[in-house]
């Protein structure tokens, strides 16, 4: 019984991972304003190593348009710039030699309908992710009460409690797609 509720936790603990997951790609797609967030995935070429971008300088928001890149070791000023025209982040950086500023143009109605699109297929991704987890354990408990581990009353239980587990997460990553989708399309 310890390990079907070490099982139920642990899908329950891998389907609010997958949001999660899910919440932290996001915060990487561009909408109308700068974020820091759309340099996270950047790495650069540092000395032979795949390094990110925020391990190597200080990302600051000037305004609604403007990233401003410092880097601690001036010396890597132009891998960084490198790594950013690579990125193809829609803007190209301008760098003064201390510091790398990203002015972001703004985007057109194709290219938000675009990223909608985009965004819709991610979300999609995750529910398949969420709704593997819930199948997973789903196949261990049947297994479980075939081995006479648990009552046919304790699956039935087990299955609800799997499934309102699921909806929850399906529900979540509903709304985060439904924020993220009117953050992309608000001009």
């Amino acid at each position: 019984m310890e390990g079907i509720t070490n099982l139920l936790n642990k899908a329950k603990t891998n389907m609010a991972e997958h949001v999660s997951h899910l919440e932290s790609d996001l915060a990487t797609i561009r909408t109308g304003r700068a974020s820091a967030a759309l340099l996270e995935n950047i790495r650069v070429d540092y000395y032979g190593t795949q390094t990110p971008i925020k391990q190597m300088a200080v990302i600051n928001v000037l305004d609604a348009k403007t990233l401003e890149i410092q880097p601690w070791d001036l010396s890597s000023i132009n891998d960084i710039d490198k790594a950013l025209q690579k990125a193809d982040l829609g803007a190209s950086p301008v760098n003064d030699g201390k510091v790398i500023r990203i002015t972001l143009p703004s985007m057109t109605e194709e290219r938000r309908k675009q990223l909608a699109k985009n965004i819709a297929k991610m979300s999609e991704d995750f529910k398949v992710a969420v709704r593997n987890e819930r199948r997973d354990v789903l196949e261990k408990l049947k297994k479980a009460q075939k081995a006479s581990e648990i009552t046919e009353d304790d699956l039935k239980r087990y299955e609800t409690d799997v499934q309102k587990a699921t909806d929850a997460n399906i529900v979540k990553i509903d709304q985060v797609i439904k924020a993220k989708e009117a953050e992309i399309m608000k001009i």
